[in-house]
């Protein structure tokens, strides 16, 4: 089952857009558990993986940010597959983010010591942790 949580600060003008989108995009999708958090300060920003509002949590993981994108208490810009700014990711991103993440064996939030392999898609990468003994990884995990 897919673990869903969205980040928001209070009063975020993108959180009914990303709600919506993701409501469309999980439309047929296998069960999925969603948590809603809103994000007051920016340690809490840093202990939740928020970078920015909204920010989506698939499995613990920002499937939209880039490696080394800092946290923060802000507005969030993503682009979507024509490179044009928006206030939360595509459905089509969103639904290609949801199907990588329910395709995978063990996708959780990346520990330091973790086995790294990462997803480039167009706009946006996703690094997950591959289960132990998978034999899908090049590590050999």
């Amino acid at each position: 089952m897919l673990e869903l949580t969205v980040l928001t600060v209070p009063d975020c003008p993108n959180d009914p857009v990303i709600q919506e989108r993701l409501a469309e995009a999980l439309a047929g999708l296998p069960e999925a558990r969603l948590v809603r958090h809103m994000v007051t300060d920016e340690g809490e920003a840093a202990r939740l993986g928020m970078h920015g509002s909204p920010t989506l949590l698939i499995n613990g993981v920002d499937p939209f940010a880039a490696q080394g994108t800092p946290t923060s208490v802000s507005c969030r810009i993503y682009r979507d597959e024509t490179g044009r700014g928006a206030g939360a990711p595509s459905v089509s991103a969103l639904r290609l983010a949801l199907q990588r993440a329910d395709d995978l064996p063990g996708v959780t939030a990346l520990p330091s010591t973790a086995c790294r392999r990462r997803w480039v898609v167009p706009g946006w990468a996703v690094w997950h942790r591959w289960r132990a003994g998978c034999g899908r990884c090049s590590s050999g995990c």
